[in-house]
């Protein structure tokens, strides 16, 4: 179930690149950030009317980060490739977690991982420095989502948050949808490759980690998910025809298992303290549970308590 998630995310991402001709990012976005409002509204069935206005300040925050984070992926995506971008953006959470961190093994893992970074953005005669730019906004999107989440997840109960979020991010992408597509009219097939990113990238990874995350061990469940950049990578090869330079295949592997050996070891003196936290249904982005995006060094519960395994819940 773990693999098919993590390739349904990103054979979403290589759909929705199909469509990138013809409606550009922007209109692929748009029609994605809809499909994610329908799916969270449906699943977490948020309360509106209850939130209050101090409540509403971090869910408006938690929208804007969806719709910039999305959208810079998506033409990072389209400018540097689908493994090269999905890469960068992992940095994000990796960021977060290292400078929460006070492990020496998280150290390292950052020392490891920088120059495969520096490789990666490495100048070239074809580089597309607004692309990498683009990547790396993206790894800022995703930061900003898991504390924004974190405060979310403090306000209000189950996915309400998320859910909320989700629904203002598609609104507001209504009238860039409409301009979009109105200069750039939708093709039935752009219309469905679209269509598709949005379930496989948004409906099929929440469902499929939902009942994942309550069969397999948390911190299984997050080394696991660090293989997303290499999963991007393939699928951007043969679905893309995007191919990478070897070195590039290097760095890609190095980050995965920087990322992968933190969450390896750096969890275990968090487990002999603290008590397991039970899973419930996640709040989700790119179809990854908060867990997945934040390793196990540095990890913090939705109360601002340390805990040997994350889900938002």
């Amino acid at each position: 179930m773990m693999l098919g998630s993590g390739l349904s995310t990103q054979v979403g991402a290589s759909v929705a690149a199909l469509a990138f001709p013809v409606i550009g990012p922007a209109g692929v976005v748009a029609i994605r950030q809809w499909v994610a409002a329908i799916v969270l509204l449906a699943v977490g069935r948020p309360r509106l009317r209850s939130i209050t206005a101090r409540q509403w300040r971090p869910v408006i925050g938690l929208a804007m980060v969806f719709a910039v984070m999305n959208l810079s992926l998506y033409t990072a995506i389209d400018r540097v490739g689908l493994g090269l971008a999905v890469t960068l953006e992992f940095l994000g959470p990796l960021a977060v977690a290292l400078l929460g961190s006070r492990r020496v093994l998280d150290l390292v893992c950052a020392l490891v991982a920088a120059p495969a970074v520096v490789l990666l953005a490495r100048p070239q005669a074809t580089t597309d420095y607004l692309g990498i730019g683009l990547g790396l906004l993206a790894a800022m999107g995703w930061a900003f989502y898991i504390l924004l989440n974190r405060k979310v997840g403090r306000e209000l109960p189950g996915a309400t948050g998320s859910a909320a979020a989700a629904a203002l991010s598609g609104l507001a992408y209504i009238p860039v949808g409409v301009v979009v597509l109105l200069h750039h009219p939708a093709t039935l097939a752009a219309a469905s490759y679209a269509l598709v990113a949005g379930v496989l990238s948004s409906a099929v990874p929440f469902l499929v980690d939902l009942l994942t995350l309550r069969r397999v061990p948390a911190q299984f469940f997050g080394v696991f998910m660090s293989v997303n950049p290499v999963l991007a990578a393939m699928v951007g090869l043969v679905v893309l025809h995007q191919q990478l330079a070897l070195v590039d295949w290097a760095a890609i592997l190095v980050i995965v298992a920087a990322n992968a050996v933190a969450i390896s070891f750096g969890g275990r003196d968090d487990a002999a303290h603290h008590n397991p936290v039970p899973v419930e249904p996640c709040d989700l982005v790119h179809g990854v549970p908060e867990l997945a995006v934040t390793p196990a060094f540095g990890k913090v519960s939705a109360d601002g308590e340390p805990q040997s395994s994350r889900a938002t819940c």
